[in-house]
């Protein structure tokens, strides 16, 4: 048995109305989930018939709904080339609570601007949820998205941030017609 553990106001999120998300990811991964109240989440990843990659993506989709993603965004793990990342604020700012506001304003922009940039322009997901920020993306868009962030998190002017994002689109573009880069 496998345990993973999101936030107990998520468990809502990720059973879904009436259960449809639960048994949706578990229609799309072949395994079974026992979820309860708390936020644990039990399941058999050496189940007949188990995907031993399959048992790695679900952690992944089960940490993404629990990092606040919403439940058809992280669907896109099950995909191939498809990757979490989540990058703890307060390895940036320490215990400085009154700087964790202020970072996290600065990641979403006003009015949701910043995070909508990123991810249009980058073609990532991203969530600020609590103390992190988390992306999913593919092995070429992620690492851009990442790097924004870290300007960001390192005190750089948006307007530079946005112009690194505008310097990346044609090799997302490349990458997403297929070719290696």
């Amino acid at each position: 048995m496998r345990s993973v553990r999101i936030p107990s106001d998520r468990v809502g999120t990720l059973i879904g109305k009436k259960g449809e998300t639960k048994r949706m990811i578990e229609k799309m991964s072949g395994i079974k989930l026992s979820i309860d109240t708390e936020g644990e989440i039990l399941f058999n990843e050496e189940a007949e018939g188990t995907d031993a990659l399959m048992a790695l993506k679900i952690i992944d989709v089960l940490k993404a709904v629990g990092r606040g993603f919403n439940p058809d965004r992280t669907l896109r793990l099950f995909e191939d080339d498809e990757y979490l990342e989540v990058i703890d604020l307060k390895d940036v700012v320490g215990d400085r609570s009154n700087q964790l506001g202020r970072i996290r304003g600065r990641l979403i922009g006003t009015d949701g601007k910043t995070r909508r940039i990123i991810e249009e322009l980058t073609g990532c997901h991203m969530s600020v949820y609590g103390n992190t920020v988390s992306l999913i993306g593919n092995s070429v868009s992620l690492p851009v998205a990442k790097h924004a962030i870290e300007l960001i998190l390192n005190g750089s002017e948006h307007a530079t941030v946005y112009h690194y994002l505008e310097s990346q689109r044609p090799r997302l573009r490349i990458a997403e017609m297929g070719f290696d880069l």
